[in-house]
């Protein structure tokens, strides 16, 4: 990717200098890491698709007692960016996406509220609850926040073989994706949805939404390719192979040796491939519609 043309975001809060903890953070909303009424292990597989972390080491964060810090934490490694430059490249994805999805939500007649992004080392409390680097990248509607710990990104090319720098745009605006779900009401309906449904149906309703949150990421890089060429050669695929990495299918396959598709909460690696590619040929929000789709 060619960002240095790219605006660079203004909302970060970057508070890896503090001492990282768990104080604060209430447990409302509800991050885009969990689905509600899920099992245990369940829970583990949500998480790890949702980028990130062993599941032994999730299992015992969300199993330590409340306002106690789990035993053990995600090991931390630089990000394979300098810090200075990570960060960077965060912002000016960021602003990417301000940029785009302020300008589609200026053609339909609103504003698009902008989004913080959270960065943060080891442990962080947002308004969806207290969370690990383990747990991984994740939205919290909460407090509209995105929130990030850059390490995570050494995890997606070592742990899941999917390297690159669009790798990383597109983690971040697959998360951004979900913020445009909340502030369009997508999230609340869902959630509504979800109440009094038993398990597969809840999960059922979680992978079309993150699947349309794959495909915004697309919307995404369509537009803003098309208003400030950054793209070189390798980067979609870049973006693919994350996308596959991260497919249920293929975190259940690694973790269980075997695939409970009843339980996918994310989609299959083909079908996350599928909706990004979508809305990255057409880069448009009405093709992202996955709760119409007869088929996902």
């Amino acid at each position: 990717m060619d960002l240095s043309g790219q605006r660079r975001s203004s909302n970060i809060d970057d508070q890896r200098g503090g001492s990282p903890g768990f104080s604060g953070g209430g447990g409302g909303g509800g991050g885009r890491r969990l689905v509600v009424g899920a099992g245990g292990a369940i829970v583990i597989v949500i998480i790890g698709t949702l980028l990130g972390g062993d599941p032994q080491q999730i299992l015992q964060a969300l199993m330590a007692p409340e306002g106690q810090a789990p035993s053990r934490s995600l090991p931390q490694q630089a990000p394979s960016l300098g810090a200075d430059q990570a960060s960077d490249f965060v912002a000016a994805v960021l602003g990417s996406t301000e940029d785009t999805w302020g300008e589609l939500f200026k053609k339909a007649g609103s504003q698009y509220p902008e989004p913080h992004l959270v960065l943060f080392r080891n442990a962080v409390a947002s308004a969806c609850g207290r969370a690990t680097s383990a747990t991984g990248p994740f939205y919290c509607p909460g407090d509209d926040k995105v929130y990030l710990d850059l390490g995570f990104f050494d995890e997606l090319a070592a742990r899941f073989k999917a390297p690159g720098d669009f790798a990383q745009a597109y983690v971040i605006a697959h998360e951004i994706g979900h913020h445009v779900q909340n502030v369009t009401g997508i999230e609340k309906r869902v959630r509504a949805e979800q109440r009094g449904k038993d398990d597969a149906e809840k999960n059922a309703l979680s992978v079309r939404m993150e699947l349309q949150a794959d495909c915004y990421a697309g919307v995404w890089a369509h537009h803003a390719q098309a208003s400030r060429p950054f793209l070189q050669q390798g980067d979609v695929e870049e973006a693919l192979g994350a996308a596959t990495a991260i497919g249920d299918d293929r975190l259940q396959k690694q973790a269980r040796g075997y695939v409970v598709p009843e339980s996918f909460t994310h989609g299959s690696s083909a079908q996350r491939v599928k909706w990004f590619s979508i809305g990255f040929k057409q880069g448009s929000i009405e093709a992202c519609d996955t709760f119409s789709a007869p088929e996902l």
